[in-house]
C-alpha cells in the first residue's frame, strides 16, 4: 500500500505521471476543494468522483486561496495537513495543492477525462464549464446532496456547551 505522502506531488511531476496514466488507456479524474476539516460529504464526494475513471487526482486549496474563498480565521487545519488527509483517502490516487482562485488552468494544464464537481453545483454552475466543455472534458456532479459543510460543523463545535 502506498503511503500518504508518496500522493502529494507537484504539478510537473503530475504531469509526467498522467501521460503514463493515458498511455495505457485509463481514465482520468480531476476533483478539487478545500476539505477544510474532512468530513463525510468529502468522503462521498471523492468517492463519486472516483467511480467516474480509473485514476483521481484531487487538488487541494491552498492557504491564501482558502483564505480568500471562506474568508477570516480559514482554512482551520492548514494546506499541508489537508493535503495529506485527502491523500489518505483510499479512492485517492495523487493530491496537488494549488492557489489560484479556480481550476481553469489546472484543466488546461492536465486534461483529465472528467471534472468532477459536488452536488453543490449543477451542470449550469460549474465555474470552469466553458474550459471544460471546450478541452474536450467531461463535467460530471457527484458525491450526496450537500447536507454536509465544514461551516456548519464549525458553527456546531462553536454552540456546544463546554465543560
Amino acid at each position: 500500500m502506498r503511503r500518504a505522502e508518496s500522493k502529494i506531488v507537484t504539478r510537473e511531476g503530475l504531469r509526467g505521471k498522467l501521460a503514463e496514466h493515458k498511455k495505457r488507456a485509463q481514465r482520468v479524474v480531476f476533483a478539487n476543494g478545500c476539505f477544510d476539516t474532512l468530513h463525510v460529504g468529502h468522503v462521498r464526494y471523492l468517492e463519486g468522483a472516483r467511480l467516474e475513471g480509473d485514476v483521481l487526482v484531487v487538488g487541494v486549496n491552498s492557504d491564501s486561496s482558502v483564505s480568500a474563498l471562506k474568508g477570516s480565521g480559514r482554512p482551520i487545519l492548514d494546506e499541508n495537513a489537508r493535503a495529506l488527509l485527502v491523500a489518505a483517502l483510499r479512492p485517492v490516487d495523487y493530491v496537488l495543492l494549488f492557489s489560484e482562485p479556480d481550476v481553469k488552468s489546472l484543466l488546461e494544464d492536465l486534461r483529465p477525462d472528467v471534472h468532477a464537481k459536488g452536488t453543490d453545483y449543477t451542470a449550469e454552475t460549474v465555474p470552469e464549464r466553458a474550459t471544460a466543455n471546450r478541452l474536450g472534458i467531461k463535467v460530471a456532479i457527484v458525491g450526496d446532496p450537500k447536507e454536509h459543510s465544514t461551516r456548519d460543523l464549525l458553527e456546531s463545535v462553536r454552540k456546544a456547551p463546554h465543560a
